[in-house]
């Protein structure tokens, strides 16, 4: 199944989760001079542009990057205002950086980036933005088996799934679990969409359960439209960088206000 294209809900409340969070682990990582790697299992296009006609249909980014910059929920010094006003200057104003992009903002020289992508369109569109990676149009999770642990050995990998194949559920927390014994000492971060038929809770649970050491940052929002299944976005952070729990409970207050 190779039909999810995340232009349809990039910049949305979810989106802002994981970015967030993603880019103050990867800003921490930048900080120490010693190289790192970032690797990425279902990178999408990279950049996207929120006039385009999928972005407007569904009205997802406006109701959430768009609300986050017209309120000042990301503050003047957080890492992802840093990436998405250098992606705006490279790009246009109405661009939005996926993660791929995001991590170019803090990979310096000696930094070294893998990008895995199946769907055909979506790996042509980040072949076109992500000259500063390694690019593999193959199975995510096969790439992070056989990557980890990587060179260099500090890092970050995040694994993003669309979960339209609904194995992912069942098949994500043995494979971290193997990824983690293989590279105890890497950021592993992974996503997942809460959903109002609770179908994450047993991924969730069986993280917890293997990873007590772990970051579980959960953020209710309001469903984007009636009948829409999200209802939140999740992401499980393995070795969470310092400062990664301040920043993950500065935005469930933002998001706990939504809910009201």
């Amino acid at each position: 199944m190779l039909s999810y294209q995340h232009a349809y809900h990039a910049g949305n409340l979810a989106d802002l989760h994981k970015h967030a969070l993603l880019a103050v682990a990867l800003a921490r990582l930048a900080a120490k001079d010693k190289p790192f790697t970032y690797v990425e299992t279902h990178a999408g296009r990279g950049l996207y542009h929120l006039t385009d006609p999928a972005a407007l249909r569904t009205g997802e980014a406006a109701a959430g990057i768009g609300r986050a910059l017209k309120a000042g929920w990301l503050p003047a010094d957080h890492p992802l205002l840093a990436a998405l006003v250098a992606t705006r200057e490279r790009h246009g104003p109405d661009a939005y950086p996926g993660s791929p992009l995001i991590a170019a903002h803090f990979l310096r020289p000696g930094d070294v980036a893998h990008l895995a992508e199946l769907h055909p369109g979506e790996h042509a569109a980040l072949a076109r933005v992500a000259g500063f990676a390694h690019l593999h149009r193959q199975d995510g999770f096969a790439l992070a088996n056989a990557l980890l642990p990587p060179t260099p050995r500090r890092g970050l990998l995040l694994i993003d799934p669309s979960y339209e194949i609904k194995a992912d559920y069942d098949r994500i927390p043995g494979l971290v679990s193997r990824l983690a014994r293989k590279w105890n000492v890497g950021v592993i971060a992974v996503w997942y969409p809460i959903l109002a038929e609770d179908r994450q809770s047993g991924l969730a649970q069986a993280l917890d359960h293997a990873h007590p050491g772990a970051l579980r940052s959960e953020l209710r929002f309001p469903p984007a439209r009636p009948g829409h299944g999200m209802t939140g976005s999740g992401m499980f952070v393995i070795n969470p960088p310092f400062g990664l729990a301040e920043e993950a409970a500065r935005l469930a207050a933002i998001y706990d206000r939504l809910g009201r």
